[in-house]
C-alpha cells in the first residue's frame, strides 16, 4: 500500500516552511510605501504581514528568500539582505 507523501490541506502553520532559505531576506524599509499590497499578493509562501501603508514585515520562519516581493514592489521599500544581516 502506498502513503501520501503530502501534508494535510491547512497544515503549513504547524510545518515550517522556512527551514531553509537563499542567502538572502527581504527588509522592508518602510519609508516609501503605498499599501498596494502587492507584495503580499506575490509572495508564495504567504508569510507577508501587514495592512496599513509603512506596516509590511516578513515572518522570517516561512520566507524562501525568492526576492519576488522586492521586485514588485514599485516604490523599492523592499531589498534583498544577506541572511546574516540585520532586519
Amino acid at each position: 500500500m502506498i502513503k501520501h507523501l503530502t501534508s494535510k490541506p491547512g497544515s503549513s502553520l504547524s510545518n515550517k516552511t522556512g527551514s531553509w532559505r537563499t542567502e538572502v531576506k527581504p527588509k522592508f524599509l518602510r519609508k516609501n510605501c503605498i499599501g498596494c499590497k502587492m507584495c503580499r499578493l506575490v509572495c508564495p509562501e504567504g508569510c507577508i504581514f501587514g495592512d496599513k501603508k509603512n506596516t509590511y514585515g516578513c515572518d522570517y520562519q516561512y520566507c524562501k528568500g525568492c526576492g519576488n516581493c522586492a521586485v514588485i514592489c514599485p516604490k523599492k521599500d523592499i531589498i534583498m539582505i544577506p541572511e546574516g544581516e540585520k532586519e
